[in-house]
């Protein structure tokens, strides 16, 4: 029987993608992981393995065909001894009918930003399982030499990939022996879905309009492409439904410069250079270690107080920007921050990141003080709660302790705050202790 190739989705938000490029064609026998297209998301361009094995019957969709529905069929693939005149004759599957998955699936609209596929009714996430009732654990072919390698049983690891399959990221996780999470007890409270605002009216002039005002003028239309459509709707929705306050202080860097220049001598050897930003990073995670009320998210009708310290930090990349993170960044070493920061940025930069790359954290770090803005206030980026504006460092005529002037390196910082979960004397504190943390930099590493 032939089996239907569908658009994957390649993140929790996807609705839609781009099938960027075939790697196959029709008539090509594939094996199960065997890579089969790349698709592009909103974010990045991702591969598309194979989950099962057979002939490439007929590809449905061609590549570079923008908008290309999550579940929509987009090639055929025939089975040992199925041949392809059977296909000629039958008509394109067809896609999914809207009505029926609004029936399956709440509306991504209606959850709160950050939580999107979790189910309204259940409240809890809709978790894939990797292994059908025919007993085959589908697995991509590294993720099945990691769990060799650890001594797991697949069939006991939840996976997160495409319809269920183990993918990397679920053996690196898992644990040898363990056994598959136990459902939430049933006294768990879900997680309510706020309604959907209505709206108000018009959210701004049509098309036409804003044309008609430019006529006789020459412009050019810039189409969207799926990365910026994606930023001016979340940015939009941050806006509209996170209040959001600032706070703001001044944090003088002249002790941090020296200890960076010391570090910087003794990693030379290694080919480590410490930035300014890697010391921010690790002064926003420890913060979020010594005012643990702050490390929290805002999940609908309630918070989700975070154990970990995981800061994401924007990377401007052409067309848009990606927030990376790093993850348990309070307890790693500066060199190994460092590191980390500079593959991510890369790889965000190529638009190769994966999802669990830049999903996450409580926290972010917006730095424009290297392009010679001095204070700015950023945007909340849902679900986190708090974003830090970092502007440059400039000389400046300060009060010492002795009460004498001086000359001082000062570096503007804001905070933007959202007030849902952090009241402002709260968000006082966690700036407080991002100040003091990059102003006695020793005192972090301790």
């Amino acid at each position: 029987m032939s089996i239907n190739i569908l658009m994957p989705a390649l993140s929790p938000t996807m609705e839609e993608g781009t099938l960027s490029k075939w790697l196959v064609k029709e008539g090509d026998t594939v094996s199960s992981g065997q890579v089969l297209a790349e698709i592009e998301t909103d974010k990045a361009t991702m591969e598309f393995e194979a989950v099962d094995e057979g002939t490439v019957g007929k590809i449905l969709i061609a590549e570079g065909t923008e908008g290309v529905k999550v579940n929509e069929p987009i090639a055929i693939l025939l089975e040992e001894g199925e041949s392809a005149d059977a296909l000629a004759a039958a008509p394109a599957p067809a896609a999914p009918a809207p009505a029926a998955a609004a029936a399956a699936e709440p509306a991504a609209d209606a959850l709160p930003a950050g939580l999107k596929g979790y189910g309204a009714s259940a409240g809890q996430p809709v978790e894939p399982t990797a292994k059908p009732e025919g007993g085959r654990v589908f697995a991509s072919p590294l993720a099945r030499r990691i769990a060799a390698e650890k001594g797991l049983d697949l069939a006991q690891v939840k996976g997160t990939g495409p319809g269920g399959r183990i993918v990397k990221a679920d053996v690196e996780s898992a644990k040898p022996g363990a056994a598959p999470k136990a459902a939430a007890p049933a006294d768990t409270a879900p997680i309510a879905a706020p309604a959907p605002a209505k709206a108000a009216g018009p959210v701004g002039p049509a098309l036409d309009a804003i044309k008609a005002m430019y006529e006789g003028r020459p412009y050019e239309e810039v189409k969207l492409d799926g990365m910026r459509k994606t930023i001016a709707a979340r940015l939009s929705e941050a806006k509209s439904t996170i209040p959001h306050y600032y706070l703001r202080r001044d944090v003088q860097l002249d002790a941090l410069m020296k200890f960076r220049s010391q570090l910087n001598k003794e990693l030379e050897a290694r080919g480590v250079k410490l930035s300014v930003n890697d010391f921010i990073i690790k002064a926003c995670a420890v913060a979020l270690r010594q005012v643990p009320e702050a490390n929290a998210v805002w999940a609908g009708d309630r918070l989700l107080r975070l154990r970990t310290s995981d800061i994401a930090v924007a990377v401007a990349i052409e067309g848009g920007l990606f927030t990376p993170v790093l993850r348990d960044a309070d307890a790693k070493a500066l060199s190994t921050l460092s590191t980390e920061m500079k593959d991510l940025a890369k790889r965000a930069r190529d638009r190769k990141l994966a999802p669990h790359e830049y999903q996450g954290g409580s926290f972010a770090i917006s730095n424009l003080g290297m392009m010679g803005v001095e204070n700015f206030d950023a945007v909340i980026n849902p679900p986190h709660s708090a974003i830090l504006a970092v502007g440059a460092g400039v000389k400046k005529p300060v009060v010492g302790e002795d009460g004498e002037i001086k000359v001082a390196n000062v570096m503007s910082v804001t905070l933007s705050v959202d007030h849902r979960v952090m009241d402002g004397a709260l968000g006082a504190t966690l700036l407080a202790a991002i100040k003091e943390n990059i102003e006695h930099p020793l005192g972090m590493l301790a």
